[in-house]
């Protein structure tokens, strides 16, 4: 997860209807996060040729008031996946920015988790060249801490996408807390100006706010409700 500080303003085109951007500390994120899905199920049933894969997403940061109170959650800008269908589905269904594009990783391990001193990497190819986001951790997983900026990136349990008709979807995403590792390094090589635009260029070509490395979890996505 690689975070960067970002002028609001230039974030407010995304923000659904009903919806006000989240802030740690008075500052505004966006941030580029690379995973590896595993075991993938949608409504409980193994897709074939679609349980493993890559994403690569930037994100934004936003809540909504309900009746239980503050909702704290994701928008997404752009999505990158290797797998066509997915993408279409995404696209057509539910109205979320999903590119397709050849991707790959590499996680160094140690007994099955990644080493004090490892390192992540998630990659596409695009526009005739490979891209990739890329962390060294440094030392051990650590829980979070109450009030930190870690704690402000991953917990936000809910995700919204507006919708063509000025609506906008939301469902809940559920998982347990994660542990986090600092990094002695970070990197993000990208154009960014032709896969995010114009606007994302001065905050993205600057040197990240934080970077770390989550240890992950098995997680859940509830079904979307209309708002």
């Amino acid at each position: 997860m690689l975070n960067y500080e970002v002028d609001p303003a230039a974030l407010r085109p995304f923000i659904p209807r009903g919806l006000e951007l989240d802030a740690w500390n008075d500052r505004h994120f966006v941030s580029v996060v690379g995973f590896h899905f595993l075991k993938t199920r949608v409504l409980g049933m193994p897709i074939p040729f679609h349980r493993d894969f890559e994403e690569i997403n930037l994100r934004l940061y936003v809540r909504r008031r309900a009746e239980d109170g503050w909702r704290r959650g994701v928008v997404f800008i752009k999505e990158i996946v290797p797998r066509w269908a997915i993408a279409t589905v995404a696209r057509v269904v539910y109205n979320e920015n999903y590119v397709a594009r050849r991707m790959r990783h590499r996680i160094e391990l140690d007994n099955g988790t990644i080493a004090p001193n490892g390192s992540v990497e998630y990659s596409w190819r695009d526009f005739g060249a490979w891209r990739h986001v890329r962390a060294k951790t440094a030392g051990e997983a650590r829980p979070l801490v109450e009030g930190s900026e870690e704690e402000f990136i991953t917990e936000h349990y809910w995700g919204y996408a507006a919708q063509r008709d000025g609506g906008c979807v939301e469902y809940q995403v559920e998982h347990p807390r994660w542990s986090v590792w600092r990094t002695s390094e970070a990197a993000f090589e990208c154009d960014v100006k032709r896969v995010y635009g114009d606007r994302f260029v001065e905050c993205l070509s600057a040197k990240p706010a934080s970077a770390f490395v989550a240890d992950g979890s098995a997680i859940t996505v509830r079904k979307g409700a209309r708002i």
